[in-house]
């Protein structure tokens, strides 16, 4: 069985279990606006982020969560999107903050979107992989999910995994399992730094530049301080993130995973001894699949 469709099955029986409704809230139920406020608009289960000149804008969830699915449809910024960044991220909050990053980084008009992705633990990061997406995310909403349970983290495209974070805690690696995090979209100037580091700065003549969003979700377990940590982590039937069909990839997707990263990984912090000094981190050292 597919692990999307292990997934369904899941949420059948999340659905149907004694005392548990599940319900799926709308963007405007869910989240709410946090800044560029003039810019943003959010209805119903639409949010659509604006950048120009004087701001960009941004959301995020009404409450944060420990484990869970949370996906939602994106189309990015068209045309000459180089130096915007459309974020669609997980975190807590504090200087010793976890996080969970899907980042899309702009460029000029003709070539590609970078897909990029991170993991924070204790405020630690350093973690990117980067990628090339296989369509034009412009053209047409696609999906993107976060999937994230005590064993793994694993990033979906369009139902197709592209990166994997196992929890090697047990030998001393972080892992982000202690703190709720709340989901986060942005859409902002980054052109300091996101195309070709910086070199290919925002052509204001194209302004505004609007991010679309639709169709979230997130089904997960609400965080409400430390007692959640054990209760989000419990092998019960409601947390369906906890079942042994999400312990690990199957066969099949696991195919789809390294088709990916045979043919559109652009970049890999396992493999960057330079940056290291040839003492890569100790996750690297360790089989994500």
């Amino acid at each position: 069985m597919a692990t999307f469709e292990k997934l369904l099955v899941a949420f059948f029986i999340f659905a149907v279990a004694p005392g548990i409704v599940l319900v799926d809230a709308t963007f405007a139920d869910s989240t709410y606006l946090t800044w560029g406020f003039q810019h943003a608009s959010l209805q119903g289960d639409n949010l659509s982020l604006v950048l120009d000149q004087n701001s960009g804008s941004a959301a995020q969830t009404k409450i944060p969560y420990l484990f869970g699915s949370f996906e939602s449809r994106i189309k990015l910024v068209p045309n000459n999107s180089a130096g915007t960044v459309t974020a669609y991220y997980l975190s807590s909050t504090g200087n010793k903050h976890d996080e969970i990053d899907f980042e899309f980084l702009g460029n000029s008009s003709g070539q590609p979107y970078i897909i990029h992705t991170n993991v924070y633990t204790q405020g630690n990061g350093s973690r990117e992989q980067q990628f090339y997406p296989w369509f034009d995310p412009t053209a047409d909403f696609h999906n993107y999910t976060i999937h994230w349970n005590p064993n793994e983290i694993v990033w979906y495209v369009d139902s197709i995994p592209i990166r994997v974070f196992r929890n090697y805690q047990s030998v001393g690696i972080a892992y982000p399992n202690q703190q709720g995090m709340s989901l986060y979209t942005s859409l902002w100037d980054a052109d300091n730094w996101a195309t070709r580091g910086g070199l290919v700065k925002i052509n204001w003549s194209g302004a505004p530049f609007t991010a679309r969003f639709n169709q979230f979700k997130a089904r997960a377990c609400p965080f409400n301080g430390t007692a959640s940590i054990n209760q989000c982590a419990a092998k019960i039937p409601t947390n369906w993130w906890t079942s042994t069909v999400f312990k690990q990839l199957g066969h099949a997707t696991l195919r789809k995973l390294n088709w990916v990263r045979s043919n559109y990984l652009i970049y890999d912090y396992c493999k960057d001894t330079f940056r290291f000094n040839g003492q890569l981190p100790p996750e690297c050292y360790k089989q994500q699949y």
